[in-house]
């Protein structure tokens, strides 16, 4: 038990740190501090990416629409994502690093192929989950060059910011956010302020750290137009309710 104890901490801690926490006592070491700090944030925000889009996923069910979000938008957004955690698996960072990647790129892809299904394309939607895990398995198989993933991922930048810019212009056209779901924006803006500091800790990778933080600012932007347009009603439901009244 004491051993199952111990691998659990470990988890957690690194053997330094576990060192100087339970046989040192010396709990105001501040690089254990923060690597322990780190290490937990990012097993949190891995427990939570795994239903962070789930809301998400819902509404656009529950609707049965995707109005108002912008496929081109998400297919950047998951090219981002699938780019981030296969550049981090092959590097051999902590998978508290980038763990959540995997379970972001599941749920981007069903957004992703339910947008093109209730735009009337279900062939299109299947198809396009087959070609995305038919790529995934390519890029973590270890046969695509190091380069090509780190160029990859040095594109992120630029297409974060573009694929979000394409989904705040569809918002500010339909003067309205639509089927978006304002928790899985806040989780997304909270995960990822949170991400610059474990990438900072745990990779020291510059590119990673910029590309959270370009993430930071354009999500800050989508959760300032939740609040903005709170209260508008999106053009379906008024159209709706105009051919009731007719």
């Amino acid at each position: 038990m004491a051993d199952f104890v111990k691998g659990l901490l470990l988890s957690i801690f690194s053997q330094k740190c576990y060192d100087e926490y339970f046989l040192n006592y010396n709990f105001f070491d501040v690089p254990c501090f923060k690597s322990t700090l780190s290490k937990a944030l990012g097993i949190g925000i891995i427990a939570g990416s795994i239903l962070v889009k789930v809301p998400q996923i819902l509404k656009i069910l529950g609707s049965k629409s995707a109005e108002g979000i912008n496929v081109y938008g998400v297919y950047l957004e998951l090219f981002a994502i699938t780019a981030n955690f296969s550049y981090s698996y092959v590097m051999n960072f902590p998978f508290s690093a980038w763990g959540e990647g995997t379970f972001l790129a599941i749920q981007t892809a069903i957004i992703a192929a339910l947008v093109l299904h209730y735009g009337g394309n279900s062939l299109k939607a299947a198809t396009f989950l087959a070609v995305y895990v038919g790529l995934v398995s390519t890029l973590v198989s270890g046969y695509t060059p190091k380069d090509v993933l780190w160029s990859m991922q040095a594109i992120n930048v630029p297409i974060i910011v573009i694929a979000k810019a394409i989904q705040i212009i569809t918002n500010y056209k339909n003067g309205s956010t639509g089927q978006l779901s304002a928790v899985t924006c806040a989780l997304l803006f909270g995960g990822s302020i949170a991400r610059i500091f474990t990438s900072i800790q745990e990779t020291g990778d510059s590119i990673i750290i910029l590309t959270y933080c370009v993430s930071t600012a354009t999500n800050a932007a989508l959760v300032l137009q939740l609040f903005w347009y709170w209260n508008v009603k999106t053009t379906t439901t008024k159209n709706k309710k105009k051919k009731k009244r007719t």
